[in-house]
């Protein structure tokens, strides 16, 4: 069996711009994607992170990190097609977070760019749930 645990915000750094947006002004943010591996006497599984940073005009405005696990008992294997379904699942709650906490600041408007899953090197991943 394979439970998610719920998507916690650890850091939301924001910092309003001292200007006014403009319709020139740039916003862009990157946003990386961290597992780590977890164990315990009955259990095995992942932990995922990500974290978005984005800028105005090249000046730091918010960085937001948020955390979940999975938790996967020994004898159930995971494969390819399942790890991916597991982070992306994961980048959804991530950007439900965002989309509530957003309301608040100039980035009202503004989407997580998509999961870039060409970014994501699965077969690393995988020997983590062995």
């Amino acid at each position: 069996m394979i439970e998610q645990t719920e998507m916690v915000v650890t850091d939301w750094h924001y910092h309003p711009p001292t200007n006014p947006l403009t319709e020139e002004s740039k916003i862009k943010s990157v946003t990386s994607f961290d597992v780590m591996r977890k164990r315990a006497s009955t259990k095995k599984g992942i932990a995922c992170r990500f974290t978005c940073i984005f800028k105005i005009d090249g000046a730091f405005v918010l960085e937001f990190v948020g955390e979940n696990s999975y938790v996967i008992d020994f004898e159930d294997v995971i494969d390819r097609a399942e790890l991916l379904k597991m982070i992306r699942n994961a980048f959804t709650k991530f950007n439900e977070k965002f989309d509530f906490r957003k309301i608040s600041t100039v980035l009202a408007d503004t989407s997580l760019s998509p999961l870039n899953e060409s970014n994501i090197d699965i077969d690393a991943i995988l020997p983590l749930l062995i």
